[in-house]
Order: structure tokens, then sequence, then C-alpha cells
């Protein structure tokens, strides 16, 4: 697999600014697998997936841009600089933001925030006029977050800002160390209260204090383990999950854990692979490996309850629970929902035919998903 994924893509960081061409989850899914993918078998539906919208703002390019939706309105933004608001899949406003777009799109209703690649934050209001500018350290890959009066910016060389939201001006940073070899992603942070959670590179979670930036706790995910620097990379390249008072988050080439969400006290881990990441609902975490299985572990202990292999390198997106059903997105654009209790499918649907890259998002009924090639798919599962 470790071959499979270093085919696919381009360039990972190496202490600080140096280089090589090795793994970048942000590029995994810009190109057609290196390794034959699974072809789609007939199925017999049990549910539909029915469109309640669908637009298109533009291609994403060589970055992972993530649609946020507040209420009923749905921002999203185009590597070409390009940033629009959706009012029930009606535009409201496209705007341009001069620049190209590689991180984003957050917001919280009145303030809209992306990044660039130069480490530029770019930040609207609600109405698409420009309110300020902010310069970070490096490349802005991850879609900011808005909350308690602050933007919070993780950066390319894994900082972390916290940003006045009023004007940008910085309030505080917290950097950690990395080791040598570890993978450009867009993972980006979550908000829990008065605390962010964030993964970061040889598989540590750290919950980080909205009012200083300081770590309240770090926990394990994932040892690094080989006798290589690529071996060991062990990094958290997907956005942990919050529900309840457990956070979950998985590692690529380590393990899949749950944590108390106060201490960072360790529930629970298992050994598995994911590029993509996961998502929980009630009893469930679902997570997709870096395979493309989407497996169903039991919330309680991790123990294994379903795997679903028929997606074999289709570079399977992050789940999404949805009540009786999960959805997952592919290289091809294809939606696929599963059946909670068994993972077996339930129905397909075919987007534009570009990549779905991008963590779908839930909306007030079902769920959101947006292409490489731009495409934004309002989907219902009935």
């Amino acid at each position: 697999m470790r071959t499979a994924l270093a085919g696919t893509v381009l360039v990972a960081a190496l202490s600080g600014c140096s280089t090589m061409e090795k793994i970048n989850p942000v590029n995994w899914f810009s190109s057609a697998p290196k390794i034959k993918p699974a072809e789609l078998d007939a199925i017999k539906p049990s549910a539909e997936l029915r469109i309640q919208w669908q637009a298109s703002v533009g291609s994403s390019g060589n970055y992972v841009l993530t649609p946020v939706v507040v209420g009923t309105s749905v921002y999203a933004a185009a590597q070409d600089g390009t940033l629009a608001r959706y009012d029930n899949g009606t535009q409201a406003w496209r705007v341009s933001a001069g620049q190209q777009i590689s991180g984003g799109v957050g917001s919280d209703g009145s303030l809209v925030v992306v990044g660039t690649p130069k480490g530029e934050v770019l930040a609207f209001d609600a109405q698409g006029r420009e309110k300020w500018k902010a310069r970070v350290s490096s490349e802005v890959l991850a879609a900011p977050a808005v909350a308690e009066g602050l933007v919070i910016v993780r950066s390319g060389d894994n900082r972390i800002f916290g940003l006045d939201a009023a004007d940008g001006k910085r309030r505080w940073v917290y950097q950690r160390s990395t080791p040598a070899l570890s993978l450009r992603t867009n993972a980006g942070v979550v908000i829990a209260g008065k605390a962010l959670l964030a993964g970061f590179p040889g598989g540590k979670l750290v919950a980080i204090a909205m009012n200083n930036g300081a770590a309240t706790w770090e926990a394990t995910v994932a040892l690094p383990k080989g006798a290589t620097e690529l071996e060991r990379v062990a990094d958290v390249t997907s956005s942990p999950v919050v529900s309840g008072r457990e956070v979950c988050a998985a590692a690529y080439q380590g393990r899949v854990a749950c944590f108390d969400l106060a201490s960072g006290n360790h529930l629970w881990s298992r050994d598995m692979s994911s590029v993509s990441g996961l998502d929980v609902d009630a009893r469930h975490v679902y997570v997709t490996d870096d395979k493309g299985a989407v497996h169903a572990v039991d919330r309680s202990n991790g123990a294994s309850l379903w795997k679903q292999d028929k997606l074999f390198m289709r570079q399977v997106s992050r789940p999404i629970a949805l009540g009786s059903h999960v959805a997952v997105g592919d290289y091809q654009g294809v939606v696929h929902l599963l059946g909670r209790d068994d993972g077996s499918f339930a129905a397909r649907f075919s987007t534009d035919g570009g990549a779905i890259a991008a963590e779908p998002q839930r909306l007030e009924r079902g769920f959101l998903v947006q292409t490489r090639n731009g495409g934004l798919y309002a989907l219902t599962a009935n």
C-alpha cells in the first residue's frame, strides 16, 4: 500500500521547508489510482439517493476545498479564487478573492474565511465583502474554523494560529516539534466548546485551549513503527470527530482510537490505517481505510461489526453517518450508500465524474458533497 500511495501522490514535508517526492494525501484524489481499482458491480437498491439541488463553484485543482454549512446556507470555494454562497441551493452571491484559494471554507454565518498557498488568510462578511487579510507562517491547506471570536488557522508547517475574528490580529500560536518526515495534508481542527482538537504528525491528538492556545492534554493515536522514515510515518491525516464525551481519530499506518474528551484518557484503540478518516453515531464508529474498505466498529470497545471491501483502491472519502445508512464518495464522483447494520450497498448516485475528496457535510436534511470539478450536490437518503 505504501508503494501505491507514493505513486499516487506528490510531496511530503521533510524537516521544515525541505520536500521529497513521497506522500501527499492532499493530492490522494487528484488522479486515477496506480493499482487497478475495483469495478462497480450492479446492486439491488434498497434505498434511494435523491438530489435536492446542485450547483457548480469551480474546480478545486490540486487542493481539497471543503464546503461549510451554516443553517440553510452553504459557502464553497474554487482554486481560482471563486467564493460563493448558496441559500437552499440558490446562489446568493459569488465573488473573487483575487488570488488562488488552497484552504477553506470556514464560517460561523457572520464571517467567511479561506486560506491561500502564500499563507494569507482572507476574511469576508456573510455578503461576500472583504473584511481583512492576515498572514501565517506557510501555505494554508485546511479549512479555517470560526468560533469564540477567533479564526483558527492551521498552516502547512503544522502551526495553529488563533486570529481575532474582528481584525485578523494574531492572539496566539500553537506549535510543536514534528518528525523528520510528515505528510502534507488538509486536516483541520475541530471545535469542542472552549477547546479545539487537532491531530499531528507522529500520531498525536492534542486539545488546545481557545483562550490562549495552550495544550490542555495530549493523547497518542498511533506510535511510529518501522526501520525507515517512510515506514515510521503515523500521522493523523484527517479531522478528529467529537461525539458526546468522546473524541475519536485515525492515523495513517497506525490505529483508530477514542479518548475521553475532558481528560484525553484512552478508551480503546485498534490497528487500522486511514487517510480519509472516520465518523461516529450512537453505536458505531465508521472508518475508511487506506485500501478503500469501509469498516464499522463498536463504539464502546472497537470490536469489528462489518467491513465493506468492494470499493478497493477507489480512493474512498471519509464516511458520513446518516441514520440507518452511511455514505461515502470515490475518485469517480460516485456516492455510495451503505446499510448501517451490515455495510451492504443500498444505493448509488453518480455526480459529475470528479473525485469526492472533501469531507461530506451534513445538511438540515441530507448531506452535501463537493467534487474536484467543483460540483456541489445536496442529497437525501430515503
